[in-house]
């Protein structure tokens, strides 16, 4: 773990690159591929998007340590990715991404937020119980070519957003 503090930044398609190379460190059977990225970056922008797809960078280095993407349709979020370099994990950048992704999601009106998780990324499961996700099921044979079954987490928006603004008044 570093203490080396990170800027979060909108993903443009210049980051497509290293965001790719830690992708295939972090998720080698599955990692996406850049057909991917492009594709969600083109739903990105302008008055009708859908999607927030965010980096973190190193601003002493300039290197790309972690990234995270949400995708919308009508009131429902699904968080697509989140990834995080090693050197940075246990430091809070997988909770600052997931905060940005959730802000987001509450700027798209969404009231619910979904994603998929690998059963055997504890984690990550971790990290999504800590902000309120809650199991709901199990795709079975998700994570291809593995054969990994996900397990699928549902957030309740509205009652995220309540809990943090009691917190903080609390604080």
């Amino acid at each position: 773990m570093t203490t080396t503090t990170v800027v979060l930044r909108e993903m443009r398609w210049w980051d497509i690159d290293p965001v790719l190379e830690l992708e295939r460190q972090l998720f080698p059977d599955d990692a996406w591929s850049a057909g991917m990225f492009w594709s969600e970056l083109a739903h990105s922008r302008g008055p009708r998007a859908t999607r927030r797809y965010v980096v973190a960078e190193d601003p002493a280095t300039g290197r790309i340590v972690g990234y995270a993407g949400l995708a919308a349709a009508g009131d429902l979020a699904d968080v697509q990715t989140i990834g995080v370099t090693r050197d940075h994990w246990g430091g809070g950048l997988g909770s600052e991404l997931l905060t940005d992704l959730l802000k987001h999601a509450t700027a798209f009106e969404c009231a619910e937020v979904l994603l998929e998780v690998r059963v055997d990324n504890t984690r990550a499961q971790k990290l999504y119980e800590r902000f309120g996700f809650e199991p709901i099921g199990f795709r079975r044979g998700y994570y291809q070519p593995g054969n990994v079954d996900a397990l699928v987490m549902r957030l309740h928006v509205q009652e995220h957003v309540q809990e943090h603004v009691q917190g903080t008044e609390t604080d």
